[in-house]
């Protein structure tokens, strides 16, 4: 039997657990405009762009940004002045809305934020870990090294009694760090409908005469992100290969790259053939960012991102999301703690909310060889 197997699902945290895991630092992107004047414009502008998106109502966004409607009609005028034109218009009973200047201002702040995020979540978990080190209560650490999701980024929320340090890495990457024991969770991720062998091949080439196991975690629905009412009529993979069709790729060591290229050689596509193959992106959020701002036609990646940015999804495969860890490591104190939250159904509430998403055997131990045979 696992030494994990017989871990309790319902323990329950202390108000010194919640407290302790109030205090974390959180990174977030600070970016803003300037002109040879050195007048610069407010960044909270974003924030007011992005509820006029979502409600069309000015009144609503600046009330969603914690603005008084003065101050939301005064930046939406400085930045009229800035530019030299309008970012949002107001229309007498149609409410606001957003001028293309105004979308394309919000687009660079997704970016911004899409692009940056990984980076940025990995500088905190190292800071975060080495602050805990001055505190009194010091906790146990599991170092979880994984491809960034939106999955992966609820798990800082739920380290409850212990101290998680996630850094966002490739599978490779993540794999090589567990063989060399930089780390005691790998994340990476398979299809759950074909069999990509090379990419099995790959994988175990880290994991040979090693005593490891699979932590089920989610399973998230892979396709393709299309612009709003799809103007293209995509209808499969073998559409990215069509004249006037352009693609984002993600880059050429993500598990998702590797499932689209496995997909393009089942419909016999070459990559030469595809206008945007070679333009990558680094997460499923900036591939998403880039089709909504109409610089591509499609990307490849996860439901939940083209949701967040109001796209068109086509559902092409599903695929499981992995962590692989030494067996002993399963019956540390950190590793019991984290799969006691995986479990719980409160995390479990938490990935239902993603678009996509399913936690069914989520903190399941298994044999590697049910994956990797």
């Amino acid at each position: 039997m696992n030494p994990a197997e017989d871990l309790a699902s319902g323990e329950s945290n202390t108000d010194e657990d919640v407290i302790t895991m109030a205090k974390r630092i959180h990174i977030s992107p600070g970016w803003m405009f300037r002109d040879e004047q050195g007048e610069e414009l407010n960044p909270r502008l974003f924030s007011l762009l992005q509820g006029i998106k979502q409600t069309r109502k000015l009144t609503i966004a600046t009330k969603a940004a914690g603005m008084s409607y003065r101050h939301g009609w005064n930046l939406v005028e400085q930045a009229r002045v800035f530019f030299g034109g309008p970012v949002v218009r107001l229309e007498k009973g149609r409410g606001a809305e957003l001028t293309p200047l105004g979308e394309k201002l919000l687009w660079a702040e997704e970016r911004v934020a899409a692009r940056l995020k990984p980076q940025m979540e990995n500088l905190a978990s190292e800071l975060n870990i080495e602050i805990q080190k001055e505190l009194s209560g010091q906790r146990p650490v599991l170092r979880l090294h994984a491809s960034h999701g939106y999955a992966v980024a609820l798990l800082p929320d739920f380290a409850r009694g212990f101290q998680l340090d996630l850094q966002y890495k490739p599978p490779s990457d993540a794999l090589a760090a567990l063989s060399r024991s930089s780390c005691d969770l790998a994340g990476i991720h398979v299809p759950a409908e074909i069999r990509l062998e090379g990419l099995i091949e790959h994988y175990s080439s880290y994991l040979a005469a090693k005593h490891y196991r699979v932590i089920r975690f989610i399973t998230r629905q892979q396709g393709l992100m299309l612009a709003p009412s799809n103007p293209k009529c995509i209808q499969s993979i073998a559409d990215l290969g069509r004249v006037g069709v352009k693609l984002i790729n993600r880059q050429k060591d993500s598990g998702t790259r590797a499932l689209l290229d496995q997909l393009l050689l089942l419909e016999d596509i070459a990559p030469r053939d595809i206008d945007g193959y070679e333009q990558e992106e680094f997460t499923h959020t900036a591939v998403a960012a880039f089709v909504a701002a109409g610089m591509a036609d499609a990307g490849f990646g996860v439901e939940a991102a083209a949701r967040q940015f109001g796209l068109e999804f086509l559902p092409v495969t599903k695929e499981h999301y992995l962590m692989i860890g030494h067996e002993r490591t399963l019956s540390s104190e950190a590793c019991r703690g984290f799969l006691a939250q995986l479990r719980s159904a409160e995390f479990h509430a938490e990935v239902a909310a993603l678009a996509g998403y399913s936690a069914e055997k989520c903190g399941e131990i298994e044999a590697l060889s049910n994956y990797f045979l």
